[in-house]
């Protein structure tokens, strides 16, 4: 028995939902069980959210423009890619694909789209925004102040930063499991940590003007051009049309169909297969019932964690941001920005208060430097795994052979790129080229969420909302377009 779905790929097989116990060998999941278990891929998503958005691109432009206007577009940007990225899991979920190999199903089939898509993803992220202003954040940590313009020894910092990205995947069983251990300590310790800070800093008139800024309908502030506010939509949360790149990980967690699919290793996990194409359940009374406790965790993990996470992780650091501007009488630059908090809390409060503000933003900035640079390489290993016999024949079934070498091949090409900009220069260019994925991949998902099992259909009003994240992010990519080759459609 087998699904067809879409075009180019082979049937979906069917068999039955796993129950939720079964996957995370717990007799039932109540609220300790949820967390323990249950809750994680939306944690991956939140440390890459907490971070280029979050501790740049949304302080940068709080602190030359304030909160109206910019807050507005920060929640947004959040309320529809938390939406965007239920959709993407929902697609993962029901048929135990991620969303790369998905694509392949839509027509005219995957010789366009699993390139195509792969091709987005690196060139959207390779530029290395993330660990460039990662190892400006360590520079300051080991010297006590800020990187001197133009300095290379903070770039050498962010390469040493991806070695140890390739060490944490490299130690691990799971490594997605390894991922989400991770961030729980960073995320963790970096809200708590911001709140702390901001709670002894930032006074609450600023608390205040940052929470209204989140509601208060307004257009965008005069003098911010198209890229900026481009890049805090498209970063804003996660990657705006992008976000699918992470979507992946409940496979490897084990949430519905992707228990039956299998997961990506580590070199101390043994070997697993992944299996190349998905499988999905029967439209039964049975498979009904577990689709339901599905999609209920999969909104708790969504709305729930990332969501509320990564919305207080846009609020503490730009408050944040907010004071240290009314401390020093300055405002952050495109280049000073890693580290501008930092050094202007520890003018006021002393080298204690610097170290600290130092050391969140270095955490914050890894937690995103970890999940991207192993979310592009996840990426291209299950494409090249799924659409390609012969490298299945070559790795033998063990996709760890193509994985990590393809990390080391990645790590030198970004250590080489990050040379050559300054950070938030190229992580305004990674956000844009974000906001390009909703031009395409809304109405990719549309399609294969139409032809799933019926229990796992999205109900109509959902399209509507798919067809908003085209309209807000793509308005975004297609003004920056317009502001990079002439003039922009519209100015503020």
């Amino acid at each position: 028995m087998s699904h067809p779905l879409g075009v180019s790929r082979p049937d979906l097989e069917v068999a039955d939902l796993p129950t939720p116990e079964e996957v995370f060998k717990v007799s039932r999941i109540g609220p300790k069980e949820l967390v323990k278990f249950a809750v994680g891929p939306s944690l991956i998503a939140l440390g890459i959210s907490i971070g280029s958005g979050e501790w740049l691109l949304g302080p940068l432009n709080v602190g030359q423009y304030g909160f109206v206007g910019v807050g507005w577009v920060i929640l947004v940007s959040a309320l529809l890619q938390t939406f965007y990225n239920v959709e993407c899991s929902r697609y993962v979920v029901a048929t135990g694909e991620t969303p790369v190999v998905g694509w392949g199903r839509v027509p005219p089939g995957w010789p366009l789209w699993v390139p195509l898509s792969v091709l987005i993803v690196i060139f959207a992220f390779i530029a290395g925004g993330w660990a460039g202003a990662a190892g400006q954040g360590v520079y300051a940590l080991v010297h006590g102040v800020a990187p001197p313009a133009g300095a290379q020894e903070p770039r050498l910092w962010g390469v040493a930063l991806l070695v140890l990205v390739f060490l944490i995947t490299a130690t691990a069983r799971r490594i997605s499991r390894a991922l989400e251990l991770a961030n729980w300590m960073m995320v963790g310790a970096i809200l708590l940590a911001l709140l702390v800070v901001d709670l002894f800093v930032v006074p609450a008139s600023l608390w205040w003007e940052g929470i209204r800024g989140f509601f208060t309908p307004a257009a965008p502030p005069a003098g911010i051009t198209a890229t900026q506010l481009g890049a805090l939509a498209g970063f804003t949360a996660l990657a705006s049309g992008l976000n699918w790149y992470v979507m992946g990980h409940y496979r490897d967690k084990g949430y519905g169909m992707g228990h039956r699919a299998g997961y990506l290793a580590g070199l101390r996990g043994g070997r697993r297969e992944i299996l190349a194409s998905g499988v999905t359940f029967p439209d039964d009374e049975r498979n009904r019932g577990l689709w339901r406790r599905w999609y209920r965790l999969l909104l708790v993990d969504m709305w729930g964690v990332f969501f509320v996470g990564a919305m207080f992780g846009m609020l503490l650091p730009t408050i944040l941001m907010a004071q240290a501007v009314n401390l020093s009488g300055e405002k952050p630059t495109r280049g000073n920005v890693p580290t501008f908090v930092a050094a202007a809390l520890g003018d006021e409060y002393g080298r204690t208060v610097f170290y600290v503000a130092l050391v969140l933003g270095v955490l914050i900035l890894f937690s995103t430097q970890l999940g991207i640079f192993e979310a592009m390489v996840r990426v291209t290993t299950d494409a090249a795994h799924a659409t390609s016999p012969r490298l299945r024949a070559r790795i033998e079934g063990d996709p760890r052979r193509f994985y990590y070498p393809f990390m080391i091949v990645l790590l030198v090409v970004i250590s080489v790129i990050i040379q050559f900009n300054l950070p938030v220069g190229l992580v305004e260019w990674s956000a844009n080229m974000s906001n390009l994925g909703a031009l395409l991949y809304p109405f990719l998902l549309m399609y294969l969420n139409s032809r799933l099992p019926r229990p796992a259909r999205p109900r109509p009003w959902h399209y509507a909302i798919l067809v908003l994240n085209f309209l807000f992010f793509g308005f975004f990519f297609v003004n920056f377009i317009a502001d990079f080759v002439g003039e922009p459609l519209i100015t503020f």
